[in-house]
This record gives structure tokens, C-alpha cells and sequence, in this order.
């Protein structure tokens, strides 16, 4: 039988037992299921030489920063670039058409936006890249590389932020270490994986918060997710309303109870509850600062 991961098909199942060192064994959420895939080595070669990457984007009145995420992506020949929308009122379509001509529409939902992409993406690694964030130079030769050389099944970068600031990398530091200690990667990292193991697993739930969570728990009982230190960077500014040492700590906090079996709408009901102070108190802010504006004219 013939898994189909690789330009080459070159990734072969078979029901028997290989040497550790040439085959990495994935073994599926599913009953008397398992899938033990091989890294020969001019297999290997191959599979590196011609791969396709498959990003996917999802996108909500994200213009502004949607250029800096695309820029260097658009022209890549071994890079197959897809933007999903989820109704942007702002210019992100006609940005993103500029970028690449694979550009659709969801529900403004990211796990739907990401099933959308996979839908229609075509390539060996399916790479969920947030629209707020960019690649350093080299990034998908290493994402490439990491994945087969230790025989993963999926993966993601450590968070990066893009600040200088002190508690901004602490706190990124502490999510790295939660991810890499339950091996679960959070959306803002990045998660690849190969395509046929995402098919495998069905794609995203499309649950209305932490769809990532409920994808690296499926992971985990599949095979080796691989973490990469550096290759992804993202803007401080998606925390700029809320401030990331609340926004990561909500996050924690969702995904212990996640954990605990919480229902993901009543979670999406409790982060909001935890977010809405800090939106009203930024709408009081800019309403009192429009009086005092009024007042001196």
C-alpha cells in the first residue's frame, strides 16, 4: 500500500515491522490502525528536493498586515500560497489577490478557514501560517528538513514575538515550554503537518475556540510533532487591545479546562467574558479622550 506522501510517492505502508533507524512508525487514532512510513534514504532526497508547501493563511480585516506576511512567499516555486477570508470589510481580498491567485471565501471562523485551505491545497506539507506573522530567511528549508530527518508526523515553531520588551519574551518563552511539554502546539506557532495525516485525521473541528488544541491531542497519539526554535515571527500588535500577558493567560487558563473536558462554546463564552472588560474600558478610554478633544476645540 502506498501512502502517497512525497512528489515521488515515495513514503511506502506495509503492514510490517522496519529498523528504527530508516522508519519512523505513526500510529493512527483509529481501531487497529497503524502506519509504519519509510525513510530510505535516496527516498529521502527525493521527497526533500521536490516537495511542495502548501500555505495556508486565514484572514479578517487583516490588510495592513498582510503584505509583510506575503512578500516573500508569493514567487517561491516550492510554495503553494492559499488565503482563506473570512469577510473582511477592508481591503485583505484585494491585497491577497495581489499576493496569489488562490484567495476564497469562509465563514468568519478560523478552523473553517483552515478546513477551506486544505480543501483545495495540492501539496505534500500543509503549513497554517497566521496572517500577523512572517518567515525568516531559511524557514521552509528547516521545517522541511526537521519533518523528515526525525520522522514527524507534524510540527511547529516556538513563538516568536516581534519585541524587544522583557516580559514580551518571557512570556513567550513560557508558552514555548508549555507547548513543547504537552506537545501542543498553539495556532500562533505555526502547525504543519503532511497532508495525507491531516486527511487521516479529518481536519480541523471546527469548534469555536481552540481548534489547534483539539489537533495537537490527535497528534499526540499519532506520532513525533517536532518544534523548531526560530523561522516564525509574530507582531506584538495582536495583543496591543488586551496586552499579552492577559491574552496568554487566558489561553492557558481555556486550555487546562479544555483539558478538564469544558465544552468549547462555554469556553468561548469565558473568554470573551474575560476579554469584554478590557474592550470596554478601551472604548471608555477613547470615548473620554474624544470629550477632551470636543472640549479644547
Amino acid at each position: 500500500m502506498n501512502l502517497g506522501i512525497g512528489s515521488e510517492k515515495c513514503f511506502t505502508v506495509t503492514p510490517s515491522v522496519f529498523q528504527p533507524e530508516f522508519f519512523g512508525v505513526i500510529n493512527l487514532p483509529h481501531p487497529n490502525q497503524a502506519i509504519y512510513i519509510g525513510f530510505g534514504m535516496a527516498s529521502l532526497l527525493i521527497c526533500y528536493w521536490r516537495m511542495l508547501i502548501s500555505i495556508i493563511v486565514p484572514t479578517l480585516n487583516t490588510a495592513d498586515s498582510l503584505p509583510v506576511a506575503l512578500h516573500q512567499l508569493a514567487h517561491r516555486a516550492d510554495v503553494e500560497l492559499l488565503i482563506v477570508d473570512g469577510g473582511s470589510t477592508d481591503r485583505t481580498v484585494e491585497v491577497a489577490q495581489s499576493f496569489t491567485p488562490y484567495v476564497f471565501q469562509s465563514r468568519p471562523n478560523r478552523a473553517a478557514q483552515f478546513n477551506t485551505g486544505a480543501q483545495h491545497a495540492t501539496g505534500d506539507i500543509l503549513f497554517f501560517m497566521p496572517a500577523d506573522a512572517f518567515l525568516l530567511p531559511g524557514a521552509l528549508e528547516d521545517l522541511q528538513q526537521q519533518i523528515i530527518t526525525h520522522g514527524a508526523v507534524a510540527g511547529a515553531f516556538d513563538l516568536t514575538i516581534d519585541s524587544s520588551r522583557r516580559v514580551d519574551r518571557l512570556m513567550a518563552w513560557l508558552a514555548n515550554r508549555r507547548a513543547r511539554l504537552w506537545r501542543s502546539p498553539a495556532g500562533d506557532q505555526g502547525l504543519f503537518l503532511w497532508r495525507q495525516v491531516f486527511a487521516v485525521l479529518g481536519g480541523f473541528p471546527e469548534f469555536p475556540i481552540l481548534e489547534d488544541g483539539a489537533v495537537a491531542r490527535q497528534l499526540r497519539s499519532v506520532g513525533r510533532v517536532v518544534f523548531l526554535r526560530t523561522g516564525l515571527v509574530t507582531s506584538r500588535r495582536r495583543w496591543k487591545t488586551h496586552g499579552i500577558v492577559s491574552s496568554l493567560c487566558l489561553d492557558w487558563w481555556v486550555r487546562f479546562l479544555y483539558c478538564l473536558r469544558i465544552p468549547p462554546g462555554v469556553l468561548r463564552r469565558i473568554a470573551d467574558g474575560w476579554l469584554k472588560p478590557a474592550v470596554n474600558a478601551d472604548s471608555t478610554r477613547q470615548s473620554t479622550c474624544v470629550v477632551v478633544q470636543s472640549s479644547r476645540d
